[in-house]
């Protein structure tokens, strides 16, 4: 656990002592309870490293409030392989570069035979 995410949880435990103080003391602090409880639940959500889980897909996202996790039924895949074959860049690279000085020979040669006198 990091020193950023220390903090984090114990910001979110200080919101769940308030709420449980305001729940013990009843009125109208009492309507601020349950608030304060679901505010520390998701303030322990928002530590970096489970945000940073999530961006990279390792911890799952979107959950419900208050509802655990729960396995996938069937096998996950793995990571899909690169794609490989097709010709070396350098090599189509030089083709297209000998392919336009052919080009530019031919036009420059059909240009001598029409002349703009």
């Amino acid at each position: 656990m990091t020193k950023a995410d220390q903090i984090v949880d114990k910001a979110a435990a200080r919101l769940q002592e308030m709420a449980n103080k305001a729940a013990a003391e009843g009125g109208v602090t009492a309507k601020l309870a349950q608030p304060l409880a679901d505010d520390a639940a998701f303030l322990r959500k928002l530590k970096p490293s489970l945000i940073i889980a999530r961006a990279k897909g390792e911890a799952p996202t979107g959950q419900k409030p208050g509802q655990g996790v729960v396995a996938p039924s069937g096998p996950q895949f793995g990571k899909r392989q690169k794609p490989a074959g097709g010709p070396n860049p350098f090599l189509v690279i030089g083709i297209a570069f000998g392919v336009g000085v052919l080009l530019a020979k031919v036009i420059d040669w059909r240009s001598h035979g029409h002349p703009r006198d």
